[in-house]
């Protein structure tokens, strides 16, 4: 969703210049090349901190997780600080927090063309464990963190994941993730817009803190990317969150440019140099996530979408709505269906994403069908009356695409089928059904969509379209539109949805508490409030 701040974009004419129009441009998005790095010279008087930025896991298998870090004595500064050296890193994981029970350790490489990130996937686990980690660089070691393994294929616990998206760094404090790190959840789901493109601000905001002149404009370049993801990772909070528990994680619109749709760009940048702008945010997101080397990003392409299983509770297929998308109608705002939103060809997810998600789910033998993806897939009108008003840059603006999903559900007999979103700053929670304008359609799963963590400051509990949603969509059970997270608790009788709020954003003293709470029950389709 776009935000107030785009008003700096008048800032950004150096970064567009980056972008002119030569080959060599052009070049770098297509073949995965980094631009040059220019050596700073050494700092061997430098004995800042280096593991600024926390630590970080994701991306659990019954016998693995990745494990990240980054280097970085100056997050702010040029290169985070660092010259162009390889620096070595070892790590442990350990099944106790004080590092007695030493299970695996190796060494890596914090590597400048990679921005002296870290990601290493330890291999070789217990499933279903709790375990410890940190690193050691010249002599310094990192925070450490706790992280957990998955289940194995045969086994069916009770489990918790916490489902959070939009961290306007600018818009407010991200209190919600101290509550998220106290729960202890078993995973945090991130669904995207982990940065925004647009400017901070000479003071980052409503958090009144200086930062440096080129954070105030857009960003193109990888290293304003990298600044960016920098910025965003210095809050404790946040941190903290991360080191909690691991997190699978896909993006979204801001991590690139705000409403971009496969190559076109929303700010009207003409293909090759939108392609190396995405090159650069697909870049710097995989140098700052916990994610698997084979996740890297190729120039302007990344394959987000996977599926990760935890044990016979939860299969859980992981989207990307953003890089295969036709372009949404309009800009992407709320509008009357139309030809182009009704077309049977149109894809959210390119065709063979689409496949490889029903094939997916038909093969499941888990108890509960989870989809972790960006957009509202539900319909959501908020005209009154009988005419319909839907947001465009969601599954409502792809509704063959939404059409196919839910009856390949339905016809495959995919059972507990729910769909867990972001982007909508707002807390909806709705049933998905094969014909939402017939109370009589077959409910075939049920969405819950997370509010923001940060994004569009401290909210209220209902507005004007909250209160339409509720009346024109009998489908919708609940809405909210305070920031917080969804945190959710799956065993083998049902589902359990909770709606945590943070009564305010915009000071750092704002309190969480449980706003609603949703129950599916295994077997019977259909959301139901406590």
């Amino acid at each position: 969703m776009l935000s107030a701040a785009r008003g700096l974009a008048a800032a950004t004419a150096t970064r567009r210049t980056f972008l002119s129009a030569t080959g060599a441009a052009a070049a770098l998005a297509l073949t995965g090349a980094l631009p040059g790095i220019a050596p700073l010279g050494s700092k061997p008087k430098d004995h800042r901190p280096l593991f600024t930025l926390g630590v970080a896991s994701g991306d659990p298998l019954p016998n693995a997780v990745v494990i990240w870090t980054r280097l970085a004595p100056g997050p702010l500064e040029p290169f985070g600080g660092l010259d162009d050296r390889p620096i070595k890193v070892e790590w442990e994981v350990a099944e106790d927090e004080h590092f007695r029970r030493v299970v695996r350790r190796g060494t890596a490489t914090a590597r400048p063309e990679y921005a002296h990130s870290v990601h290493v996937d330890v291999r070789g686990l217990r499933s279903w464990r709790h375990y410890f980690y940190r690193f050691r660089a010249n002599g310094q070691l990192s925070p450490i963190g706790r992280t957990r393994t998955a289940p194995a294929p045969h086994e069916l616990p009770a489990m918790t994941m916490a489902v959070a998206s939009c961290q306007a760094f600018y818009d407010g404090f991200y209190t919600a993730y101290q509550d998220v790190a106290q729960r202890d959840h078993d995973v945090v789901l991130f669904l995207g817009d982990y940065i925004y493109e647009v400017g901070v601000g000479p003071t980052a905001g409503i958090r009144n803190q200086p930062v440096p002149v080129d954070f105030a404009g857009e960003i193109f370049t990888l290293d304003e990317y990298r600044a960016r993801y920098a910025l965003h990772k210095t809050d404790p909070d946040l941190q903290a969150a991360h080191a909690a528990s691991a997190w699978v994680v896909t993006l979204d619109d801001h991590e690139v440019e705000g409403n971009w749709s496969g190559d076109i760009s929303e700010d009207g940048l003409p293909g090759p140099e939108f392609l190396v702008r995405r090159a650069n945010g697909f870049r710097a997101y995989w140098e700052h996530m916990p994610l698997r080397l084979d996740q890297s990003a190729e120039g302007p392409s990344i394959r987000l979408h996977r599926h990760l299983r935890f044990g016979r509770t939860a299969d859980l297929s992981v989207l990307d709505t953003r890089q295969f998308r036709d372009d949404q109608p309009g800009d992407g705002s709320w509008l009357p269906p139309d030809a182009v939103s009704l077309d049977p060809a149109r894809t959210i997810t390119g065709a063979a994403q689409e496949r490889w998600l029903l094939d997916t789910v038909r093969r499941s033998p888990s108890r509960w069908n989870v989809v972790a993806q960006q957009v509202a897939m539900a319909q959501l009108d908020r005209k009154t009356g009988p005419d319909l008003e839907l947001p465009m840059d969601t599954w409502n603006g792809y509704a063959a695409s939404r059409n196919r999903v839910l009856t390949g559900v339905r016809d495959r007999g995919v059972d507990n089928f729910v769909v867990l979103t972001g982007d909508l700053h707002r807390s909806v929670a709705a049933d998905l059904k094969l014909d939402f304008a017939d109370p009589a359609s077959p409910v075939v799963g049920s969405e819950f969509v997370t509010t923001s963590i940060s994004s569009g400051k401290d909210g209220v509990d209902v507005d004007a379209t909250g209160r339409a949603l509720l009346a024109e969509n009998p489908h919708v059970k609940f809405q909210n539109v305070q920031r917080g997270y969804l945190s959710c608790r799956l065993d083998a009788r049902q589902w359990t949805s909770e709606y945590r709020v943070v009564d305010k954003v915009t000071t750092r003293d704002g309190t969480p508490s449980t706003r609603a709470t949703l129950v599916v029950e295994n077997g019977r389709p259909g959301i139901h409030q406590v």
